[in-house]
Order: structure tokens, then sequence, then C-alpha cells
């Protein structure tokens, strides 16, 4: 588990590097996906000193990137967006996390963009409407997140 963590850690510097040399270029930039780590994830944070997100972000390069839900997480640990649920058969109980992000750059966060999580449980739309909510939860173990932005 240390050995995959280091190896992810790896690919987050690497990524980041990308990020701030087009940042730095005044590319507009999105980076989003699943990015399998979160702030306050597991104990290995601890260990490494933050999560891959937290360096995709790059809150102290002077290049940040933003995503509302991971600046949820790593100031309120306790009630984070969830874009993931897994079954733990041994324990008989779902895991939810926040592994899913779109991560903007600076100039692209003045164009009022607004994010949105498609989680059959938190979100009153798909929870209100049963044929969307089954489809969510039958289509993947992670929900989508969408983001909506004018590029005009």
């Amino acid at each position: 588990s240390i050995a995959n963590r280091r190896k992810q850690l790896a690919q987050a510097i690497w990524l980041r590097r990308r990020i701030t040399r087009h940042l730095q270029d005044n590319t507009p930039l999105i980076v989003m996906g699943d990015m399998n780590d979160g702030p306050g994830l597991d104990e290995y944070e601890h260990l490494f000193g933050r999560s891959s997100v937290e360096i995709l972000l790059g809150a102290e390069t002077g290049h940040p990137l933003f995503d509302p839900h991971a600046q949820h997480a790593l100031s309120n640990r306790w009630a984070t967006p969830t874009t993931s649920r897994f079954y733990i058969a041994p324990e008989n109980r779902f895991l939810q996390a926040l592994l899913d992000y779109v991560m903007i750059s600076p100039d692209l966060r003045l164009r009022q963009p607004h994010w949105r999580i498609w989680h059959p449980f938190e979100d009153l739309v798909c929870f209100s409407r049963p044929e969307l909510r089954e489809a969510l939860l039958t289509a993947s173990d992670h929900f989508p997140v969408v983001l909506d932005l004018a590029l005009d």
C-alpha cells in the first residue's frame, strides 16, 4: 500500500509540474477525473503529509486550481460531498468517498462556473426522480461530476 501511495504521489507531482507550466503560460485549464484520492481519505496522507489532490490543487504554488468540493473537504473533513459509493461486504455497509474532481484555473473561475455531483442520495433532483436515481446507482460506483461554464 505504501508503494502504491508513493507511485500515486509521484504521478500527482509530475502532473502538477505540467499544470504549473500551462498556468504560467496563461492557458485556461481544466483537470478532471477520478483521482482515487482525496483530503483525509486514508492514513497514508499523514505519512506523506498531503493527498495527491492537494498536490494537484497547488495552493502553495502561486498557480492554484480550484474545485469547490475539494475545498470543502479540506476545510470540513466531517461533512464532505461524495462522488463514489462502494459496498464493503465483510462489514455489510457502504463506503462513500470524494474521488472525482473538476479542477479549474483561476481565469475560468471568474466565469462563474457551477459544479454538480449527480449523487442519487445527496442531490434532491436525482433523489426525487426514481428512474434517474436507479440509473445512477446501476451505471457505476462513481457518480458524474459536471461543470457548467460559459466559454463565450
